[in-house]
């Protein structure tokens, strides 16, 4: 069944008549597509036009292309969220009915740099601590976070904990309250730390998340760059009209 049955851009229609196939489990997740020149012929459009239609279901996430093998539908994220609030990774990963874990990897004290002395407004005598862990649902790696704290806003003992949540931690002497944040979303490819870590394919797409958390006198008080299986997880906006 050819898809010419509007005044649309053809390839929008081709977009919508895949996304609509791929809905009804015409193509599965992670099966491989028919060949570009199947999918025209079925479609009755032309390969060029097939091509710009992938190439932006690819850039959706809808589908994968994997060079020398072919094109694949992409499993659909397990967790979505609005980046409106405030809300953790593990309340994310509970109301998607799995259970959140979390693997860590370092946690270190250090003399503050020049990068965290920009960020933090503190000194270099200064110390920063920074923790390295992979968040995890029902075990499976899913999250890879570097979070950095000044050492003055957390419990002098936190160092010695095993598990400790950072928002808590920061807030335990009821001196801090972190109120809002600033995120910065920028989407990649294979990374060469993050990847091998979230154990993830090759063609598997992160969303790097870099967020500065402030308290409620608009002071900084924590740094995090989390990195996201963008096979697992999907934001969105909510925008409303001024």
């Amino acid at each position: 069944m050819t898809i010419k049955s509007d005044h649309r851009a053809l390839y929008l229609q081709v977009i919508d008549r895949m996304k609509q196939d791929i809905a009804a489990g015409v193509y599965k997740e992670k099966e491989k597509l028919p060949s570009e020149f199947e999918l025209s012929k079925t479609l009755g459009v032309s390969r060029a036009t097939l091509r710009e239609a992938l190439r932006l279901l690819e850039e959706d996430n809808i589908i994968v292309r994997r060079h020398g093998v072919g094109t694949f539908v992409n499993s659909k994220p397990l967790f979505s969220s609005g980046i409106e609030q405030l809300t953790s990774v593990s309340d994310m990963i509970r109301q998607a009915g799995m259970e959140p874990g979390a693997i860590y990897l370092s946690t270190s004290e250090t003399l503050s740099s020049e990068e965290d002395i920009k960020r933090f407004h503190c000194t270099g005598d200064d110390t920063i601590i920074t923790i390295e862990r992979v968040r995890t649902a029902n075990g499976e790696p899913v999250v890879y976070c570097i979070d950095k704290v000044p050492s003055d806003y957390l419990p002098t003992d936190f160092l010695g904990r095993t598990e400790s949540s950072i928002f808590t931690a920061i807030e335990e002497s009821g001196d801090i309250h972190i109120s809002y944040a600033v995120t910065f979303i920028d989407p990649t490819g294979y990374h060469e730390e993050a990847s091998p870590i979230l154990e993830c394919e090759p063609e598997t797409a992160l969303l790097v998340l870099k967020q500065l958390h402030y308290d409620e006198d608009d002071r900084l008080v924590l740094y995090s760059k989390n990195y996201f299986r963008a096979d697992k997880f999907s934001f969105h906006v909510v925008r409303k009209r001024v």
